[in-house]
């Protein structure tokens, strides 16, 4: 009998101990651990007053259950009135008390999500007004209050006034109907689509609470590589039960369209958008959809790209096909978002000038419910590229941004790489398109060329994995695009130190040794894939580790096309003498990318090819310079992977296990990476490695006869 009760507790304490596996995201909730601070926090919320009846107001008031008693370790009183210091929440129409408060200069500074918190007092008590002109602007402004308790700020004087920047914040699945995830690393598609619409996983819920406690505000379900069926009443009936679980969350759901679809699946023998039986077609097909979902958002287009139909196969432009079906969305409010990642092995043109060629011709034929959208980079979200040219050329039609958040070209699934600086390298980048200070955000976000739309989208990496991302640090991703859509200001900084505190702990020591791997994460890829402007040179088709040697199939999806490694030198040249792909941008970019001295050395083989003995600012050969660089990142590696050593014991065993774990990955394919890519372009260069740096232990044919056929994310 002691045995039995003996094995009761071992068992209940295992239980009841169980690791955290990071399925909470950053909305962990857990009790805030400073003393003082957590009794100031009781202090000031001693019950909350909160207005109005709705979906939303019912979730909000969830999350306000869940996160303020987990965060103060108390039960939380919903109050009538207020009796004590409060936190009182309610819109602008449904709280009485906000026509003597004298509110009217904050509400002038918000739209229609954005929010007002701010310490007032009511009857001589210090209460923190959470208001907005909508409940979805509540629920924001409930989250950024949670936020602060967690990230444990000050909140007995608070004045934050926050409106997004950019109107659509997207995430885009690369997701199939089968469940795989094209480019996705971190299991299957959570889109069950066989049980739908009957049974709604409760993953979906939290999927919605996570966007909509950053700011996103929709969510394109399916991938760009489209099929057709997902336009048909079955699947849309789907997508309608969907809709309705993402609905009190302010995010609105789209799709991905194949071009074709009303011949492939309407019966019509032409998808041209010019003939009246496929005009009509769209426009049915828009009103069966809008009787099942009021609130759709509209449609994501690729045409005409990597094989995928488009009006070009009817003899019509982009704006054609774009136009026809803005017009069938435009009565409901519905926008199109027509990619510009096009580009055609057949033309005899440098892939990266190809999208501004297609494009601008077209700028003012595109209608106002339609958005071009535009990869951060003119290649293919690449460790690190210029920015588009196509930002900035298109005064008179709305370009929205597509950054990547899942890995393809980053390590896929085991890389730790913050993603944030590189965002926010894009984002700040003066395009000069109307003079200095034209930055690449503010031609997004529409204060550039007055854009009436805006928008930005991630393409996500969220999958079955228990902890949504496959990586832990890849939930950083998630979170930080979330945070720059609403708000692009925002420092990678900034956003590492709430994504920290949120998602492990505020403890200063581990937050410090975090923030330097996360921040330093970025440039260290860099360093060991593509150091100095290369780009496209990982392996074929799945993209997983290093193939500079790649040389089948069509010539831009090749490494070779990309670096032009020869005797001579190395890169692409895109000069006035090359491609001349550096007219596409303004002056004094043009210039100054024309310029081998001028260049900066982070795009210099992008546009140029330089001879192995050109001279770098730090005094090495470029060949020198490209071997420091590549053992440069692998020693960055190691040195993140004993950073997070000295972490043991600072957070939960299996977090802390399941990350040193991939780092180790990341250590040994930095070195692949690093030895693959030397050994080769030594087989140029014919130079030899500096002394001081350890010599390969494998021969290049080691590396090449590497062998990843089933490499997930295809």
């Amino acid at each position: 009998m002691k045995k039995l009760f003996f094995l009761f507790i071992v068992l209940f304490i295992i239980q009841n101990s169980k690791a955290e596996d990071g399925y909470n995201l950053w909305l962990r909730y857990n009790k805030i651990i400073n003393k003082n601070l957590l009794a100031n926090y009781i202090q000031a919320i001693q019950e909350i007053k909160l207005t109005g009846t709705s979906p939303t107001i019912d979730v909000l008031k969830n999350e306000l259950n869940d996160g303020i008693s987990g965060l103060l370790g108390k039960k939380i009183t919903f109050v009538d009135e207020i009796n004590k210091n409060a936190v009182v929440i309610g819109t602008k129409k449904k709280l009485d008390i906000i026509g003597n408060l004298q509110l009217d200069n904050e509400f002038n500074k918000i739209n229609n999500e954005g929010y007002i918190i701010k310490t007032v007092k009511i009857d001589g008590k210090d209460v923190i007004l959470i208001t907005a002109k909508t409940d979805i602007g509540l629920l924001y402004g409930t989250f950024t209050f949670l936020r602060l308790l967690q990230t444990e700020q000050e909140i007995n004087n608070i004045s934050i006034i926050s409106s997004p920047k950019i109107q659509h914040r997207l995430l885009n699945h690369w997701d199939n109907l089968n469940r795989m995830s094209e480019r996705g690393y971190a299991g299957f598609s959570i889109w069950d689509w066989h049980r739908l619409p009957d049974y709604i996983s409760s993953q979906y819920i939290d999927y919605a609470r996570a966007n909509a406690s950053i700011g996103i505000n929709a969510t394109v379900l399916n991938n760009v590589n489209a099929q057709p069926e997902i336009l048909t009443h079955d699947y849309l009936i789907k997508v309608a039960a969907l809709a309705d679980v993402f609905r009190p969350y302010g995010i609105k759901v789209y799709l991905s369209i194949k071009f074709s679809s009303p011949s492939l699946i309407g019966g019509l023998k032409t998808s041209d958008p010019l003939q009246n039986e496929v005009i009509d077609w769209w426009k049915n097909k828009v009103d069966e959809i809008y009787k099942l979902i009021p609130d759709f958002g509209g449609f994501l287009v690729k045409a005409n790209s990597e094989g995928q139909p488009g009006p070009q196969n009817y003899g019509r432009t982009h704006a054609d096909g774009a136009n026809m079906l803005a017009n069938a969305l435009e009565p409901y409010g519905g926008i199109v978002m027509w990619r510009a990642f096009v580009y055609d092995f057949k033309v005899k043109e440098d892939r990266a000038k190809q999208a501004y060629f297609e494009f601008t011709p077209f700028d003012k034929k595109f209608k106002k419910n339609i958005l071009i959208q535009v990869k951060n980079g003119p290649i293919d979200f690449q460790p690190r590229e210029p920015f588009h040219p196509l930002f900035g050329a298109m005064k008179e039609t709305s370009v929205m941004m597509e950054f990547q958040i899942t890995q393809e070209y980053l390590g896929q699934g085991t890389h730790l790489v913050y993603l944030a600086p590189l965002y926010k390298e894009c984002l700040n980048t003066d395009t000069y398109a109307k003079g200095k200070g034209s930055l690449v955000s503010s031609v997004i976000d529409g204060s550039l060329f007055n854009y009436q739309t805006t928008g930005i989208a991630g393409v996500s990496n969220i999958g079955t994995d228990r902890n949504w991302t496959g990586h832990h640090f890849g939930q950083a991703n998630w979170y930080c695009f979330g945070r720059l859509a609403w708000d692009h200001s925002l420092t990678s900084k900034q956003i590492a130190n709430e994504w920290i505190k949120m998602t492990f702990t505020s403890d200063r020591n581990f937050i410090n040794i975090v923030e330097d791997i996360m921040l330093n994460s970025r440039e260290t890829t860099v360093n060991y894939m593509t150091p100095l402007g290369l780009h496209h040179q990982m392996a074929w088709d799945h993209h997983y580790g290093p193939g500079p040697w790649v040389n089948i199939g069509r010539p831009d999806w090749t490494s070779l096309y990309y670096h032009n490694a020869d005797t001579t030198g190395i890169g692409f040249n895109r000069t006035k003498k090359g491609s001349n792909a550096v007219s596409q941008y303004f002056e004094p970019l043009k210039t100054e990318f024309n310029n081998i001295n001028t260049v900066p050395e982070k795009y210099l083989l992008w546009f140029h090819h330089a001879e192995w003995d050109h001279k770098m600012k730090s005094g090495n050969t470029l060949w020198e310079e490209l071997c420091y660089k590549y053992y440069a990142g692998a020693d960055s590696v190691k040195s993140m992977l004993n950073k997070w050593n000295l972490l043991k014991g600072k957070i939960d065993e299996e977090r802390f296990n399941h990350i040193q774990t991939f780092l180790y990955i990341q250590y040994k394919e930095a070195i692949w990476w690093r030895n693959a890519c030397i050994l080769y372009f030594q087989s140029f260069s014919k130079r030899p490695i500096p002394e001081d740096l350890e010599k390969p232990d494998k021969t290049l044919d080691y590396y090449i006869n590497i062998k990843h056929p089933y490499a997930p994310g295809i």
